[in-house]
């Protein structure tokens, strides 16, 4: 988690350099295709299984739709309209969002103590937007929170399907998806494929998308939100480190009051918490399971 909420951290720095030289729809197509082709690469390779189900394919869609096209969407437009620190505050409200959603979609209980880091991390928020940013900005940071919310939800229902052929199909689909909303809002590409451009959308489509959306998918599979979600507060933090260091931002009072209290309510919702299961740095994606071969009897059977 502290390699994901890093990369994450520093992808609103390059969204900002990004957008200067490609359109936004344009550029968040981009983004989501580079990291969808790289782990279909992958999964190819692999010979990892392919959904077999109708339904399961609907499911992939539908996460596609929410956690890529609507969620970029938003979040490049909230990048746009805010300081970078500030949007990065925003659109990771997602530990805020989820305790709820999680014990009521899938009986994950909410401690006293999470429900009161839950209103101390709210608070923060609000510091944060409306005195401190407000406006569209703030909205469609928060709208990106939202919705990439639904999507980690959305992924404990894909069953039985690989993880990796998951979330590359799902880059792939919402992708394709924002190429067609680009080509009717924006019409043509004009892009300026300066070395600058490339090397940011090299790193967003491979680092901060392919390779943290699949680490996501599996922490999402095997840990309790509760314990996990509260770890994208430190999104915010390394956004607004970045935003100071190397684009000169200056967060007001306001803005690192709100932060503060983002970072009590992490604080409290981790430290009741312990680390369990694989132990800390393991990621396993699971190999393809090879299809079942029906058992032959060693004996012919008796009546």
């Amino acid at each position: 988690m502290l390699w994901i909420t890093a990369v994450l951290g520093t992808c609103f720095l390059g969204v900002r350099w990004g957008l200067r030289d490609a359109p936004l729809l344009w550029f968040a197509a981009l983004r989501a295709l580079v990291g969808g082709t790289a782990l279909a690469v992958v999964a190819a390779v692999q010979h990892r299984p392919l959904p077999r189900a109708v339904g399961g394919w609907g499911r992939i869609t539908l996460l596609g739709l929410v956690n890529v096209s609507l969620a970029f969407v938003v979040m490049f437009a909230g990048i746009a309209g805010l300081a970078t620190g500030t949007a990065a505050v925003l659109a990771n409200a997602q530990p805020l969002l989820i305790l709820l959603p999680a014990w009521w979609f899938y009986g994950e209980r909410v401690p006293a103590r999470a429900a009161v880091a839950l209103a101390v991390g709210f608070a923060g928020l609000l510091v944060v937007a409306l005195p401190g940013g407000g406006g569209s900005g703030a909205l469609l940071s928060l709208a990106a929170a939202a919705a990439v919310t639904a999507g980690t939800l959305m992924v404990r229902r894909l069953g039985g399907i690989d993880i990796v052929v998951a979330s590359a199909a799902h880059l792939l689909i919402g992708g394709a998806a924002l190429v067609g909303a680009a080509a009717v809002v924006e019409g043509a590409p004009h892009i300026v494929w300066t070395p600058r451009f490339l090397a940011v959308l090299a790193f967003l489509g491979l680092v901060a998308t392919a390779a943290t959306t699949l680490a996501w998918f599996v922490e999402t599979t095997r840990c309790p939100l509760s314990s996990l979600t509260p770890w994208m507060f430190l999104v915010p933090v390394f956004g607004l480190l970045i935003g100071f260091a190397i684009l000169g931002e200056r967060p007001n009072v306001w803005t690192a009051a709100g932060v503060v209290l983002v970072l009590i309510s992490m604080r409290m919702a981790l430290g009741q918490h312990r680390a369990t299961g694989l132990g800390p740095g393991h990621l396993h994606v699971p190999d393809p399971i090879p299809p079942r071969r029906q058992a032959i009897p060693d004996s012919p059977s008796r009546e």
